[in-house]
């Protein structure tokens, strides 16, 4: 019966209206401030690496173990922890399964997951299982199933999961949704976004560096090269969703009074990594022979229950300078990030933008006018903060994150469904509906003047 009470207790708070940040200030809240979070971290490759010296800044946080089995990574993690004058964690890594031991331990009441992509679903459902409140990297899932796995664990155990989407909180996005939710556009009615980012030199390397410019991936690769390139070779879809379209679900409510309804995904022929290997390896690399089956350019139209349509790009094997493409438009006018171009109808002059920088301080988001400068360092200029101190402040409470497992699974969902889209040259597909009808009556974000 306490299993019971306790399952119902935390569905209720699950259920009781998401707000994109905790009304919480960052770890001042007397209630909470004299037990630490007990933090297990998951991975520790870069962007592990990233959330552990966050970690490691605050009072309110202990870590008291960490999970990679590659030696190397735990070396540099405990040497952080070291460099901190903190007490050094308990360490896991004694095969792939090993991090469920980590998940076993009673030293630890959170988790968060920084590790390649196949494992995350996978390491989030235990984790959701053991009792723990779980931070997720994205994707948070690669399938449909997995989707659905996320949401049904997280309705059967009752435990948090967060996906750990930084881009919502970077200082644009946060003020361009401050813009949108003080009706400055006017109704929304359009979206671009994506992931336009140059990863040839990150999907392969030259075996002494995660950086250099070789052709190898695979078993011969490291770091992102060991598994990443190989999303290229067997799939062609949109693999990595969530940076574009979690701020776009933001400003519109997604699951909570709006959702997703439709996909349709086109992808080019793809050719750039061959030509990449070819430029670098030569033509007769034994790489330079592989038929990647990744469209260099993928192109989905979504559609959502509001009418807005959003137009999502993944742009990853050719060269090109780095841009998430947002565009952000409704009925009084727009915003483009590239070119840093706002136009706002009576307040632009006719036919000409604005450059954005006055309306994006004006607008300037209440937790970046408070925090900015604390946030400066901690990585993604800034952003990294703020999405840690989401869970962290969510976690001490054990209340519903700004980010739940509904937002993770209809986020992730684009990659399964662009794939399923392509290979029926571009038919629509239907988005499910992960809240089971409760987007209806879920509350939108709140959002708190100076508070977190």
């Amino acid at each position: 019966m306490s299993s019971r009470r306790n399952f119902i207790k935390k569905s209720v708070v699950a259920g009781a209206g998401m707000t994109m940040v905790p009304n919480l200030s960052f770890g001042n809240n007397n209630i909470y401030k004299k037990e630490k979070l007990k933090v297990g971290l998951i991975g520790t490759g870069l962007r592990g690496m990233n959330h552990l010296n966050n970690l490691l800044h605050r009072d309110d946080v202990e870590v008291t173990a960490i999970c990679d089995i590659d030696p190397n990574r735990i070396t540099i993690a405990l040497g952080r922890f070291e460099k901190a004058g903190k007490k050094k964690p308990k360490v896991y890594g004694k095969g792939d399964y090993d991090y469920r031991n980590l998940l076993d331990s009673k030293d630890v009441s959170a988790v968060i997951i920084a590790t390649p992509w196949l494992w995350h679903t996978r390491m989030a459902k235990d984790s959701m299982k053991a009792g723990k409140y779980t931070g997720l990297e994205v994707s948070a899932a690669n399938t449909m199933e997995e989707c659905w796995d996320l949401v049904n664990v997280h309705e059967e155990t009752g435990s948090h999961l967060m996906i750990l989407e930084n881009v919502n909180y970077r200082r644009d996005v946060l003020a361009v949704l401050n813009m949108v939710k003080q009706n400055v556009f006017g109704e929304m009615v359009h979206f671009r976004c994506g992931y336009q980012h140059d990863l040839r030199f990150v999907k392969f390397n030259d075996g002494k560096s995660a950086y250099g410019k070789g052709v190898e991936f695979g078993e011969k690769g490291i770091s992102e090269s060991a598994w990443r390139t190989q999303h290229s070779l067997l799939r062609n879809a949109d693999v990595y969703p969530t940076h574009g379209v979690g701020p776009i679900a933001a400003m519109i409510d997604i699951n909570r009074g709006n959702r997703f309804t439709s996909i349709s995904s086109n992808a080019s022929k793809g050719i750039g990594l061959n030509d990449y290997i070819v430029k670098n390896g030569g033509k007769d690399h034994p790489n330079a022979k592989l038929k990647f089956k990744q469209g260099d350019v993928i192109t989905s139209t979504i559609e959502t229950a509001l009418g807005e349509t959003i137009i999502v790009t993944h742009d990853c094997n050719l060269p090109r300078p780095y841009s998430l493409g947002f565009r952000v438009q409704g009925a009084n006018g727009l915003w483009e990030v590239d070119g840093n171009r706002m136009y706002i109808e009576g307040e632009s002059k006719p036919h000409r933008w604005d450059d954005a920088s006055d309306w994006l301080k004006k607008y300037d988001h209440p937790l970046w006018k408070k925090y900015g400068e604390k946030a400066m360092g901690a990585g993604h200029g800034g952003m990294d903060f703020f999405v840690i101190n989401s869970f962290v402040e969510s976690a001490k409470q054990n209340i519903a994150p700004p980010m739940d497992a509904y937002d993770a699974a209809a986020w992730s969902a684009i990659t399964p469904l662009s794939e399923l889209s392509i290979e029926n040259n571009g038919e629509p597909q239907d988005f499910p509906d992960f809240t089971r009808g409760n987007w209806v009556k879920r509350k939108p974000y709140k959002w708190m003047k100076d508070t977190y």
